[in-house]
């Protein structure tokens, strides 16, 4: 697989989120974060800084889903990535 220009595959990772009083917060109150964490699975071929395997958060109002080879996978642009870990 080889995403093709400033596009890039990523699996999202699941985060546990606690808050400062030490409450953990439950994926369904998670979900109303614009950024979520994910895993760099394959970058494109115009993608430069952003490397395989690194972690990154991305806003996930811009990613879709896809199916390859019977996996599910997100894809975003590469300016869709806030921070790379």
């Amino acid at each position: 697989m080889q995403p093709i220009g400033k596009y890039i595959v990523i699996t999202d990772i699941e985060e546990e989120v606690k808050t400062s009083s030490g409450l953990l917060l439950s994926g369904k109150d998670t979900d109303g974060f614009r950024y979520k964490k994910a895993v760099v699975v394959k970058p494109g071929s115009d993608v430069e800084v952003i490397k395989e395997g690194d972690e990154i958060h991305y806003d996930k109002s811009r990613s879709f889903k896809m199916m390859i080879n019977d996996v599910q996978y997100s894809i975003i642009q590469e300016r869709d990535v806030v921070v790379v870990l």
